[in-house]
């Protein structure tokens, strides 16, 4: 998985109609800066409203999902926000002339095709992930619907489906690398049962559906007499039925392409999280309804005071080095081993406890415990790196902390542990003064948290 956020090189545009409206619209989507995130603006409607991508907006999910803010409405969003998320684009403005976004060929193919060749630019923040310390599910036992999201190092995804049908058997479908989204899972078109078309079209759905861009699956047995009626409602007078279940105007791009759609809507559903997450996600029998509610404990889930997770292998913001080259603290007191995340409200550090600490020679001989006083000190220290990172010369500052409040010490830490720290700025810095909340875990334990306010001075004041 990417470490850095990123966007597009340059705009592109794509047109078509609206699966469910039957409308025609334009959609582009253009560059963003690092942290705009993704958001749709309606520039046809009075004041082009702004629809933040985000599970807090979604307002329908009969058949498709649709997000609304600020008086704008966007139908049909995941396969375009699924496309976004196996490039990994965490920065995008979509731009749309209508209401919904347009289906193409019923999956992602176009827009990751499009995209790939507009080209994926890095931009220089890190990203900031979606990290759970524990699982997090959603069931419907009426429906016999389960998801599930579990701390995981990366992404990861398994969806089984099964309709119980004489020609379609249960069908799974796995992703566990993401760069591997656009060829695997980006192909993988939408599909409706027969007997589910007739009834969407009396509800007005499905307008502009077409049998094009949907793998159209029979659930039962038809009669000579049925099947021509079939054509005629499609305008295919010679359409039968496949081996597999379904209607010869298409042939699979996969065995299991229905199970993989469905993969393709998950993901684009928990893009409305709102940050890339860090979870192996098991479905079974997942549609819109379920991922939404998963996205949406998901995202409370997303608590600041949640774990850090540390990737050994993962790119380094900071070593010892380069945190001393920030803060002027020396042996013995040096109290941050490594910075592995930062952002612009945000920051994760290590430090390693050891007996050959100078502290253990006369705190509790015996019985050696980390002081309280030193994990605060490590999380002062941690947070110290993110307030000198809001200046572009931090070398010509101090940093001096003003309040700790709300300090509590939960569990004690002892040589051997690894203890990772967390600062989340509450708001922005003000003439120099930042508020801060920070945490100490050691495993998934927190051990330490505190409330903490810190200003930075120039040296030469």
């Amino acid at each position: 998985m990417n470490t850095r956020q990123h966007t597009l090189q340059k705009s592109v545009s794509f047109t078509g109609v609206g699966i469910h409206t039957g409308q025609s619209a334009t959609l582009t989507v253009l560059p963003a800066r690092a942290g705009h995130g993704i958001k749709f603006c309606r520039i046809d409607l009075p004041g082009r409203p702004l629809i933040d991508a985000d599970v807090d907006n979604v307002v329908d999910v009969s058949r498709s999902t649709t997000l609304e803010q600020n008086g704008g409405r966007v139908h049909t969003v995941e396969h375009l926000l699924a496309a976004l998320s196996g490039l990994q684009i965490d920065n995008v403005l979509l731009e749309l002339d209508g209401p919904e976004v347009p289906i193409l060929d019923g999956s992602s193919a176009k827009f990751l095709d499009a995209l790939q060749a507009a080209g994926v630019e890095e931009q220089n923040a890190l990203r900031e992930y979606a990290e759970i310390s524990g699982e997090v599910t959603y069931q419907d036992q009426g429906r016999n619907v389960s998801l599930k999201a579990v701390p995981a190092m990366g992404y990861q995804l398994d969806v089984t489906i099964d309709y119980e049908t004489p020609y379609w058997p249960v069908q799974q479908a796995h992703l566990y690398d993401i760069r591997k989204f656009a060829k695997e899972i980006g192909p993988s078109r939408t599909f409706s049962f027969f007997q589910e078309i007739e009834p969407l079209l009396a509800q007005n759905l499905i307008k502009g559906g077409d049998i094009d861009n949907a793998i159209v699956i029979m659930d039962k047995e038809v009669s000579p007499g049925e099947l021509e009626r079939i054509g005629k409602l499609f305008n295919r007078p010679n359409i039968s039925i496949k081996k597999e279940g379904i209607l010869s105007n298409i042939d699979l791009h996969f065995d299991n392409e229905p199970a993989r759609h469905k993969l393709l809507d998950l993901v684009g559903d928990l893009t409305l999280v709102g940050k890339p997450l860090k979870a192996h996600i098991i479905a079974e029998r997942p549609g819109h309804a379920a991922n939404v509610e998963l996205a949406k404990k998901l995202k409370g889930k997303m608590k600041k005071t949640s774990v850090p997770v540390y990737d050994p292998a993962g790119e380094l913001v900071k070593d010892v080095n380069g945190i001393m080259a920030m803060l002027p603290h020396r042996y013995p007191f040096v109290m941050v081993d490594k910075i592995f995340h930062l952002t612009n409200n945000e920051v994760c550090g290590l430090k390693n406890i050891t007996i050959n600490e100078p502290i253990f020679t006369g705190h509790f001989p015996g019985n050696p415990v980390f002081p309280g006083v030193l994990q605060v000190e490590s999380m002062v220290q941690t947070g110290g790196i993110l307030v000198l990172s809001t200046v572009p010369d931090p070398e010509n500052y101090w940093t001096y902390f003003l309040a700790i409040d709300k300090c509590k010490f939960r569990q004690k830490v002892s040589p051997g542990d690894t203890m990772l720290t967390k600062c989340v700025l509450d708001g922005e810095i003000k003439r120099g003064i930042a508020r801060m909340e920070c945490y100490a875990f050691v495993a998934d334990k927190l051990v330490c948290e505190a409330y903490m306010t810190a200003q930075i001075v120039r040296k030469d004041t």
